[in-house]
């Protein structure tokens, strides 16, 4: 199984009020209504009070690469990453865990 961990760092000059990240919050919360391939997710605001601190991030699990790619693939997800892409940057690691 693979873990997939995104942690969102918002642009300068963009904070929760903008309706853009509520919107790209909101369609990440919802991925998995969409995309049958994650087994698990979760995702939150930080609230850590730190300036190294990231703003946003998700944490799903997926039986293996090829669900990964798939996920990264669909329309839903596709979406995500544009609304994201407008307003934030970000990291990812993906990494085995045990089944």
């Amino acid at each position: 199984m693979l873990r997939h961990v995104v942690l969102f760092k918002l642009n300068p000059g963009v904070d929760w009020d903008d309706p853009r990240v509520q919107r790209a919050e909101a369609a990440t919360r919802n991925h998995p209504r969409h995309i049958a391939e994650i087994l698990s997710w979760e995702c939150g605001r930080n609230t850590a009070d730190r300036p190294i601190a990231y703003d946003f991030a998700l944490c799903g699990t997926f039986s293996d690469a090829d669900a990964v790619n798939r996920y990264l693939r669909h329309p839903d997800h596709v979406s995500g990453v544009d609304l994201w892409r407008a307003i934030a940057t970000w990291v990812v690691v993906d990494y085995e865990v045990a089944a």
